[in-house]
């Protein structure tokens, strides 16, 4: 099935699809005694962001002083998602009460689908920021799901690390 530039951006059937698989490959791996689960997530997420870095950036240089901005354009771009983005220092608190990978409580999942979306999130600043090679230019490392709605709680609480690289 081919895509168009435009339906990467509507596809709320394919995040249906998406959330599903997510959760049955989770299952599967714990089953199989996969240690790395959290890992192959995000490649995953790596891998969705190297697509959309092909078709959409939401801005040629991201910085500590737009980060802010970049990420709640992310989220409400790809994901569809309002989220409130928290700087402190170098740590990064990202809350999503809409999270559409982890719209439902499982009771056997241990390790949120969203995950992926860290991984995509990531990767997607790593990118724009290689190739802007600009001096004040930020990395994103992420670090953990802190909530996830997937695991009972009211919203996806994301968090991540800046890490300087500049030119």
């Amino acid at each position: 099935m081919n895509y168009s530039k435009a339906d990467l951006f509507e596809s709320e059937a394919v995040m249906n699809q998406m959330r599903n698989a997510v959760y049955h490959l989770s299952r599967f791996m714990e089953k199989n005694g996969r240690k790395n689960i959290i890992e192959r997530l995000r490649e995953m997420g790596k891998n969705i962001a190297r697509t959309f870095y092909n078709y959409w950036r939401p801005i040629n240089i991201i910085t500590t002083s737009n980060i802010k901005d970049v990420l709640t354009t992310i989220y409400r771009k790809i994901l569809i998602s309002s989220v409130m983005v928290e700087v402190n220092d170098s740590i990064i608190t990202v809350k999503n009460n809409s999270c559409p990978l982890c719209k439902y409580e499982y009771d056997d999942i241990s390790i949120a689908g969203c995950e992926i979306i860290m991984g995509m999130v990531s990767e997607l600043i790593t990118l724009i920021s290689k190739e802007s090679k600009h001096i004040a230019s930020i990395y994103l490392e992420p670090l953990n799901v802190e909530k996830s709605k997937a695991l009972g709680h009211n919203s996806c609480i994301h968090v991540y690390r800046i890490k300087s690289g500049g030119a």
